[in-house]
This record gives C-alpha cells, structure tokens and sequence, in this order.
C-alpha cells in the first residue's frame, strides 16, 4: 500500500554476486508485495546480447524446499558514438609540371612528396568499446597510373593493422 525503500546488501556467494533484500518481518499471512528493483551493472561490453538475473524468495520462519527461483533475461545493448577524424601534412601538394617520377630508384623523392595523412579514431560514449575494426581504403592508382605511393603504415594505442599487399612494393 505504501511506498518503502528495502534494504538491500550486496555480497559474494559462492563465485557469484548476489544481493539480499529484507522485505519484511513479521509479514502476514497471504500479504502481497511488489518489488520493483534497479540494478546498475558495469562491465556489459563484452556481455554478449544479454544478462540473466536468479530471483529467489526465501523464509526465515520455516525451512521450506519450496523456495522457487525464477530466472529473468534482460537484453543487453551498448551504445557508443564513434568518430572518425583525419588530417593529410601538409594539407597541399603540388607537383610541378616538368617532375617525373623515377623507375626504379630507392630515394624516396625520385617517388614524388611525401604526404602524412594521420587519422584518429574517437569513442564519444556513453559506452566502452572493444573489437572494433576500421576498414580504410586508399586510392592509390587513378587510370592505371600511381596516385599515391603508400610508403608505411603505422599505429598507436594498442591497434594493430594488416598491411595492404601494395605497401612500399618497391623498397623505398
């Protein structure tokens, strides 16, 4: 009928976590009551699609073998907002008209300029993420013709990358 706030205290029980409420003492016989419960769980990320709760009501008064566990599945879903931010240093190049490139050569100005281009990926939440694969895909050739010569291709931050099959083909 009114409105309390339980008791509720959590420990470890046998490997797992559990949480005990105290609903009532004394109650009376036939009493009816609704428990509605928020649980604030951390860690969900590699959780998979759901979390399984073990809800079981037990009596002090009397030892009972009745004590039913009921067993709820709540879906799981993270959300995180992922940012893709990218530069190219220096932002322009020109080649001038008269350059050719060089056959064969292993000086790395015989291959045209070099162009940096630094890409940062960013999590904006609320959740953590993990596994996340980034597919980037460079044009390097335009009408048969090298456009970009890809040179080296590096990481920080814990990622690691599969290296494209036409890396620095020439050893420069």
């Amino acid at each position: 009928q009114g409105q309390e706030k339980l008791s509720c205290s959590p420990r470890k029980e046998n490997g797992s976590h559990v949480v005990l409420c105290e609903l009532g003492n004394p109650m009376k016989a036939g009493a009816q009551i609704t428990v509605d419960m928020e649980l604030s769980v951390s860690g969900l990320e590699d959780m998979g699609d759901a979390i399984t709760f073990q809800l079981q009501l037990q009596s002090k008064n009397s030892p009972s073998s009745t004590n039913a566990s009921v067993t709820v599945t709540v879906p799981v879903e993270a959300q995180a907002e992922m940012e893709l931010r990218g530069t190219s240093l220096p932002t322009t190049t020109v080649l001038p008209v008269s350059w050719h490139r060089v056959e064969g050569s292993r000086r790395l100005e015989d291959h045209g300029i070099k162009v940096e281009h630094v890409y940062q990926l960013h999590n904006k939440g609320p959740s953590t993420v993990s596994g996340v694969t980034l597919r980037l895909a460079v044009p390097n050739q335009l009408g048969g013709r090298i456009l970009l010569y890809l040179l080296e291709l590096g990481t920080e931050g814990g990622m690691s990358c599969a290296n494209p099959p036409d890396l620095n083909a020439e050893q420069v």
